[in-house]
């Protein structure tokens, strides 16, 4: 009797455990299901965009596309692998997602520190900056990136330990280049502002006015820069104390954390089109243009399926029409004969 009753209250104990983690995994699958639908369709309404508008494919916005390209494989692929590896707990699944989403989220931070850094040689070499940061050297830069990324990913399924230890520094390294160079750039910025100011208050000219304009739009475009940089601080700061956490002591399991850290992750990537709607005038602009245009182009698309189905219908009437004719002459005759 005894022996049963501690089976039962040990059964029942394991069910109560076990019904929590499900419920914690269905909780975060029923919010990474919007976050994915976001994630997919603002960064390929940005992508398209940016597509349609050559006028506003600079080096910056070459930075913008890869860092959008990032997000937007992180709803098509790393969202839907994560949310299968919640749902079957496969082995394999479970690698690959933690390779992808790994991958794509090495993408993100090194593409904010490259726009960092760009936004940096805009401010300090403003004159130069054209003939140093070419299209040619971004997308060259832009595909380093992708490819260490994937590359260093693979260290995880080789030694786990080695690469939470690898990865960790190297967040840290990227976080510091963005902070100084950040840093540096609201130094000069604000260096540049008071020189201006000295010389429209001893001289008002046109060059003065165009130099302080500039200044403007470079403090604009850095502060833009700066936002999103921001906020993939805060989404991404999760992840990286459990990183360094899980590489000092591996022996630990941070599932229920890991799953907070990542969902938290997505949300910069669903979070991202909007801050560039909300920064970018340009890119604005271009977005509900595009978004005019598609909504534009679907609706004479489904005009075109309306005039076709009643051209087809119109034809099957006279189709109709011509056999009736063609019976009662027929019939006709043959009654004459």
């Amino acid at each position: 009797m005894d022996d049963t009753g501690k089976d039962n209250n040990g059964s029942a104990d394991y069910h109560s455990d076990q019904e929590s983690p499900d419920t914690i995994f269905k909780i975060i699958c029923f919010l990474n299901v919007p976050l994915m639908l976001t994630s997919i369709l603002g960064n390929a309404l940005v992508l398209a965009a940016i597509k349609r508008t050559p006028s506003i494919r600079s080096t910056s916005m070459i930075l913008l596309s890869s860092l959008a390209v990032s997000d937007l494989l992180v709803g098509i692929i790393g969202e839907p692998i994560y949310i299968a590896d919640l749902l079957t707990k496969n082995i394999v699944i479970a690698k690959l997602s933690i390779m992808v989403g790994f991958s794509v989220c090495a993408v993100s931070l090194l593409t904010i520190t490259a726009i960092s850094i760009d936004r940096l040689f805009a401010v300090h070499f403003h004159l130069r900056y054209p003939t140093l940061v070419t299209k040619s050297r971004v997308k060259y830069i832009v595909g380093i990136i992708w490819f260490i990324s994937f590359v260093v990913s693979g260290f995880d399924l080789w030694n786990k330990r080695f690469y939470h230890l690898l990865v960790a520094p190297v967040i840290f390294i990227c976080l510091i280049i963005s902070t100084c160079g950040y840093i540096r750039i609201y130094q000069i910025v604000r260096r540049h502002q008071s020189v201006i100011h000295a010389q429209q208050r001893s001289v008002q000219s046109n060059n003065n006015e165009g130099g302080g304009k500039n200044v403007v739009e470079l403090r604009k475009s850095s502060m833009s820069t700066f936002v999103f940089y921001i906020a993939l601080i805060i989404c991404y700061s999760p992840a990286y104390i459990l990183l360094t956490l899980n590489g000092l002591f591996l022996h630990m399991r941070w599932e229920p954390e890991w799953n907070f850290a990542t969902t938290v992750i997505f949300v910069n990537s669903a979070t991202n089109p909007f801050l560039y709607f909300w920064r970018l005038p340009k890119l604005r602009k271009a977005v509900v243009n595009t978004a005019r245009q598609l909504c534009k182009q679907t609706e004479e698309e489904e005009e075109d399926e309306e005039e076709e189905e009643a051209l087809r219908g119109r034809r099957k009437r006279q189709r109709q029409r011509r056999r009736r004719t063609t019976t009662t002459t027929t019939t006709t005759t043959t009654t004459t004969t």
